[in-house]
């Protein structure tokens, strides 16, 4: 199988096996590398730290499954007509703990507390992201909380497959293409499968994650303890990413400070799918579709206090069974999902390409101070950043006024 819309071509050569021509039209979900029966597809990071698959064409017998569980070739559909709210978990401190609301948290609880288990993205001893299974309730604190890299999948579709097969209730958790890329490998329904994905900005370089960590390390000059991307202590739009180390002493820079928060929201290094993410859409293959509350504000003013809102569109039949059955640890409130999708664009738009971006991964290759290249290419002019402080001190008079009244 060859991408970008050469597919019959191959198949008139005799070619079923993955060859990576475009690559924005690979989202990196391993779910072919799952699916090859002679586990001849190894899966390798290119120059910019993303991965690709790779056939060993020696041991590849054509048989095309690789193909044929590609989501951005075969994307699952649905036909359920999404149910929009914005919800908040009752329990303050899993909500404190958690990036916009805590619902996932109450979904994991609900697969949990029924004997099962979840995956999802969670950090490694070197803090680096992959996928991984939880199966108890103290566990869920190393999956809760937002990962701004892409995840490695690795054998983890497998893995679910083994537990469905074995009668296990499990609830996945990913971007929409990894939900996708699961729900194409396995082929069928499941009853005891949850799908849950977010609306996704786009997936940044772990390459840049790993340099940016390493130089964090070297200039704290501590053993590293915990990494948080959205602390809330300036409140839920402002959030902050911190480094705490063994000593306590933490590195803390809201999202307009950090570096690598910076080049994340300014597009500068993520996927080059993500630019024409094939999976942004209203209706999805999850049962739950999951983001920050943005614009909750003008929707539901009562329903902001800035600690965190969360936007849950229900996908599926089995999803509004399952809301309905942890709506009472919620406080929601049902809405328009067209009217939230006009502040959260991310679920149907692609961003743009960062004009800087080839140029910022030429360096990068050979770069060996990442603050420096990171400063060259995300540093704000100064009219930009003027218009970013009028934005922020208009918002927080009117909050005060509302406040007043």
């Amino acid at each position: 199988m060859v991408l970008q819309g050469y597919a019959n071509k191959a198949f008139r050569l005799g070619e079923k096996m993955i060859k990576i021509i475009s690559k924005d039209k690979c989202c990196g979900c391993y779910a072919c590398y799952n699916a090859c029966p002679k586990t001849c597809i190894k899966v390798e990071q290119d120059n910019e730290g993303f991965w690709y698959p790779v056939v060993d064409e020696e041991k590849c017998i054509n048989c095309g499954l690789c193909e044929k569980v590609c989501p951005v070739i075969n994307p699952a559909t649905s036909e359920f007509v999404p149910i929009a709210y914005a919800a908040i978990n009752k329990d303050e401190k899993v909500r404190y703990e958690s990036s916009s609301g805590g619902v996932f948290t109450l979904l994991a609880e609900y697969a949990l507390n029924k004997g099962g288990s979840v995956f999802g993205a969670i950090f490694n001893k070197d803090f680096v992201v992959s996928h991984q299974e939880i199966t108890t309730i103290d566990d869920l604190k190393l999956l809760r909380g937002s990962k701004y890299v892409q995840s490695r999948i690795g054998d983890t579709y497998k893995k679910v497959e083994e537990r469905l097969a074995n009668g296990g209730l499990v609830l996945f958790t990913g971007t929409p293409c990894q939900v996708n890329g699961l729900k194409t490998f396995l082929g069928k329904e499941y009853e005891s499968l949850i799908c849950m994905d977010i609306i996704c900005h786009g997936v940044p370089s772990p390459l840049v994650w790993k340099k940016y960590v390493a130089y964090r390390i070297f200039k704290d000059g501590e053993i590293l303890k915990r990494i948080t991307f959205r602390l809330k202590d300036e409140g839920w739009r402002l959030y902050s990413m911190l480094f705490e180390y063994g000593n306590s002493i933490k590195y803390k820079k809201n999202l307009n400070q950090d570096l690598y928060m910076r080049g994340f929201l300014q597009n500068l290094y993520l996927r080059p799918s993500c630019y024409n993410c094939s999976f942004k859409t209203e209706q999805r293959a999850s049962d739950f579709t999951l983001a920050d509350f943005w614009g909750i504000e003008k929707l539901l003013p009562k329903m902001d206090d800035n600690k965190g809102t969360s936007l849950v569109v229900v996908q599926s039949k089995k999803g509004a069974t399952i809301f309905n059955a942890i709506s009472n640890k919620m406080f929601y409130k049902s809405v328009n999902l067209a009217d939230a999708i006009h502040f959260n664009s991310a679920m149907t738009t692609s961003v743009a390409v960062n004009k800087k971006r080839r140029l910022f991964f030429e360096e990068l290759d050979k770069c060996d101070d990442i603050e420096k290249l990171l400063n060259k290419y995300t540093k704000a002019n100064l009219l930009k950043k003027v218009l970013v402080f009028a934005k922020i001190r208009i918002r927080q008079i009117i909050r005060k006024i509302k406040l007043l009244k």
